[in-house]
């Protein structure tokens, strides 16, 4: 009786251990399931990067009269542009001359632009408007059309005389060609001490594609 009652014993020792291990590993699971690292994920940011440019437009009239009467002006009305939205820019007009047309035609620049005199050639000259944003001294305005030519006109010589005229054929009247370019001002945005940020005007000339 004494061994059944051990072995009785013995098994519900047995079964209590199995039972206290069994919530030990359901209490051991739950608690696993429920513990975590601290851990925080923020949101998103993406920087889209835009595009800048500059766009000019250089513009005439269509229905110019160009034929020479000594002593007449003659209407010649370019005008160049630097549109609205633009970076800051130099805007550049070259003038460029047939080799006769001095003997038969004048000229006089409009106000407003500068001569480039490092830029000049044996029969054309360069000037330029500065477009200046930062600047609140700089009456240059972009989306406005800026005459070229003083009055914008041309002036046939009064020296000139019929026999002159003759002699040219379609192959040798004076001409004026005029051609609008542009470039950036800034060469960066920063503010540190003794920074040299503009193009001087020579070097903007200088960047800029020529055809």
């Amino acid at each position: 009786m004494s061994n059944g009652k051990f072995a009785k014993r013995k098994g519900v020792a047995t079964k209590m251990m199995f039972m206290i291990l069994a919530v030990v590993l359901i209490v051991g699971i739950s608690i696993g399931g429920t513990l975590a690292w601290l851990t925080a994920t923020s949101g998103p940011v993406t920087n889209t990067f835009t595009t800048s440019d500059i766009e000019i437009t250089l513009a005439e009239s269509d229905d110019l009269d160009l034929k020479m009467v000594p002593g007449y002006t003659i209407t010649k009305d370019p005008k160049a542009t630097v549109e609205a939205g633009s970076e800051d820019c130099y805007l550049f007009v070259k003038l460029e001359k047939s080799t006769n047309f001095d003997d038969f035609m004048t000229y006089t620049i409009a106000s407003g632009w500068t001569e480039l005199t490092s830029a000049a050639g044996t029969n054309y000259k360069v000037y330029y408007r500065v477009f200046d944003s930062k600047d609140s001294t700089n009456t240059n305005a972009q989306g406005t059309a800026y005459s070229i030519l003083e009055d914008d006109q041309v002036t046939v010589k009064s020296t000139v005389t019929k026999a002159d005229m003759k002699a040219l054929s379609a192959a040798t009247y004076p001409t004026l060609t005029v051609t609008a370019y542009a470039s950036q001002l800034y060469k960066s945005n920063s503010t540190a001490a003794g920074a040299v940020n503009k193009f001087t005007p020579a070097e903007a000339w200088d960047i800029v594609p020529k055809a």
